[in-house]
């Protein structure tokens, strides 16, 4: 028989095999030149000098802190109130050290004693007071070594999680949290009418008056000033309220009721 076509296709056969590996290895080359080209061009502007490094954003800040995070930025502004034989709580809320507070905190004494949080002991006097919001301010006669004043928040949104720090039955630099329970809501008693204010249900209790309320940013968007109280204890019922950031800087001088009411 004759085998001579057979091997002749072989060859034929191994011929096209061997062009189209030649190709194929061309090809390889090829991709290889280009990444090492595009990668030498990438890396140093193919002029031999390192490239300029392209922007990047911006970090972007974590939207929510952990209550300890919070308490670590915000516990410097923190300041204990003892006016006369009233207990309560201040936040600094500038940079001269202007402490925001709840009016009845120092309704009827002139004499207000500050106690800062790295222990700066200090007269204080009241500069403006609104009883009819109950809110004051108060210009410290000494400042600490270092002043940190708290960051003004704004707006507050029903369910949003809250801090309160204050000084609740004398136990100071208390920390508790909650939730926005409600907005624009009126406390009354007798006379005394308070509306516009958060309902939040983190515990406060007598001492905690003009503390800070938190949002979970750490920034200020309250002032404590009252709880319900329906059991007339002064003990704390789950609905505590406070005077919203934007009304408490307003401050003037106020013609409201004289602020007897579930005033803690």
């Amino acid at each position: 028989m004759e085998h001579v076509p057979q091997e002749a296709g072989a060859a034929e056969a191994q011929g096209a095999g061997a062009g189209r590996a030649r190709r194929f290895a061309v090809g390889g080359g090829v991709l290889v030149v280009v990444a090492v080209l595009a990668y030498w061009l990438g890396s140093s502007g193919g002029n031999g000098e390192a490239a300029a490094p392209g922007p990047s954003p911006t970090p972007t800040p974590s939207a929510t802190l952990t209550t300890a995070e919070v308490f670590d930025r915000v516990g410097p502004s923190v300041v204990v109130i003892q006016a006369g034989k009233s207990l309560g709580t201040g936040v600094i809320a500038a940079e001269d050290g202007t402490i925001l507070t709840a009016h009845h905190v120092i309704k009827g004494t002139k004499d207000v004693n500050l106690t800062f949080a790295d222990g700066t002991k200090a007269k204080a006097a009241v500069v403006s007071s609104n009883p009819k919001r109950d809110v004051a301010a108060l210009k410290p006669a000494k400042l600490p070594e270092i002043v940190v004043p708290a960051t003004i928040g704004g707006a507050v949104a029903v369910g949003a999680p809250v801090v309160a720090i204050g000084n609740p039955l004398g136990l100071t630099y208390s920390v508790s949290t909650g939730v926005v329970s409600g907005l624009n809501r009126t406390t009354e008693d007798g006379n005394r009418d308070l509306g516009g204010l958060i309902q939040f249900d983190a515990s406060v209790n007598p001492g905690s008056s003009g503390g800070p309320l938190l949002d979970a940013r750490g920034l200020v968007i309250g002032i404590v000033v009252s709880i319900a109280d329906p059991g007339g204890d002064d003990a704390f019922a789950g609905i505590a309220f406070a005077v919203p950031i934007s009304v408490a800087l307003g401050g003037g001088e106020g013609d409201g009721p004289p602020g007897d009411g579930p005033q803690i």
